[in-house]
């Protein structure tokens, strides 16, 4: 059983075999890349340079990239030394005066986004929406059950944590007129971003066996979406303006090694999947992950992740497979999370049932969509060694008023 010297709350997130990676900053110094544990922060560039650590220049830059980019070799050395150094009490000397309090940081984004996609990869949210939006159609699109479906998004809007979500405008039905206005249907989107490391060549597909030869760790994901702006618009191109205002992440990168004790055998798929879509034998990518959703406060879902119909390899795959090349920073997201019951959809536009079945949060407060002020957190966790849980941080945002003018 792996220990720590360092004192760690009993409800941390961040144990020894978390550890995920992020950029933070002090009031007297620059932003560089830490590791959390417990409710510090390990500043790794002066430990690595003491250390003569090889590549320690990477630990001293703004953003995760360099490193990401340094690929799973280094990844795994890292790794191995900050674990070395946290649970051997010989390193305490060296390493417990670069220990920095979370509450005298700041966070700030933990990487440069380079290209954003976001899937549509539960088979329960697709059911829904359709029977919600398309009700005198089949729920699930042709080509659902045969690939991973997905659309591209704004790199440039993807957030930290934190950063305030101003409501976004734009046109949407009003009977048979489309008028301009303040979106009056805000929504969430409870989901699990992916970040690749190590890029690929263009024209050379990617493949489900190498994902984790090219992706680096997972974040918490809320892509933020405007459902009556979107349901004008997306017909037949797919989401736009309705999702591209912003998409918020948690500033924390939890490696993919720390998730091997959360691999989990994704459930059985009708028709089978084309060649390059099959699963690797004995090396699933199902991923057994815990999702919480508050809304002001109010716990109102618990969105569980082992019964997403594709995997996160599966879509590199698809993402891929026409010869399209990752950069380090792309980010992927798995679509909204939801399961069989009402308590586990990942989307307000399900739990509600389109503002038909409203939810009372715990204030006496009824909503149907989010208001001005409302705030949302989303927070995840996956079993580890030892019985122990991995936590996965949390995302949060609050509702701003709509820009004037």
């Amino acid at each position: 059983m792996l220990t720590t010297w360092v004192p760690l709350p009993e409800d941390t997130p961040f144990g020894i075999h978390a550890l995920p990676y992020g950029v933070f900053s002090t009031a007297d110094e620059e932003p560089r890349v830490g590791v959390a544990i417990g409710d510090h922060v390990l500043d790794l560039a002066p430990i690595a340079a003491v250390e003569n650590l090889d590549g320690a220049h990477v630990f001293s830059q703004p953003s995760l990239n360099p490193f990401m980019a340094l690929g799973p070799r280094a990844w795994r050395a890292v790794r191995g030394w900050i674990r070395e150094l946290l649970a051997e009490e010989p390193h305490r000397d060296l390493v417990e005066p670069h220990l920095v309090p979370l509450a005298d940081v700041t966070v700030h984004m933990p990487f440069t986004v380079a290209d954003y996609v976001d899937f549509y990869a539960s088979e329960h949210h697709a059911r829904n929406v359709g029977a919600i939006l398309r009700p005198d159609s089949p729920s699930l699109p042709d080509a659902w059950r045969h690939l991973p479906i997905g659309y591209h998004g704004r790199a440039g809007t993807v957030v930290p944590s934190g950063t305030d979500i101003v409501r976004p405008s734009g046109l949407r039905r009003d009977g048979d007129a489309a008028t301009y206005g303040p979106s009056a249907r805000l929504d969430i989107e409870a989901e699990v971003g992916f970040v690749v490391g190590v890029p690929s060549i263009l024209g050379r597909p990617v493949t489900v066996t190498a994902f984790a030869d090219h992706v680096f760790g997972v974040v918490l994901l809320n892509d933020w979406s405007a459902r009556d702006i979107q349901a004008f618009e997306y017909v037949p191109l797919g989401p736009f303006l309705g999702k591209s205002f912003a998409t918020s992440i948690s500033p924390w990168v939890v490696p993919l090694e720390a998730l091997e004790h959360a691999r989990v055998a994704p459930p059985r798929r009708d028709p089978e999947p084309a060649g390059y879509l099959h699963d690797a034998d004995g090396d699933p990518w199902g991923l057994d992950l815990s999702l919480e959703v508050s809304w002001n406060g109010t716990l109102v879902s618990r969105p569980p992740v082992a019964t997403m119909y594709w995997t996160a390899a599966q879509q590199l795959a698809h993402l891929t497979a026409n010869g399209a090349s990752l950069r380090t920073g792309d980010l992927y997201a798995s679509g909204t999370v939801s399961g069989p019951s009402r308590d586990e959809r990942g989307s307000f536009l399900e739990l509600t049932w389109n503002g038909a079945e409203p939810l009372t949060l715990a204030d006496g407060s009824v909503r149907t969509f989010l208001e001005d002020g409302d705030v949302v957190t989303i927070t995840g966790s996956a079993p580890g060694p030892d019985a122990s849980r991995i936590g996965l941080g949390e995302v949060t945002g609050t509702i701003r008023p709509a820009a004037t003018g």
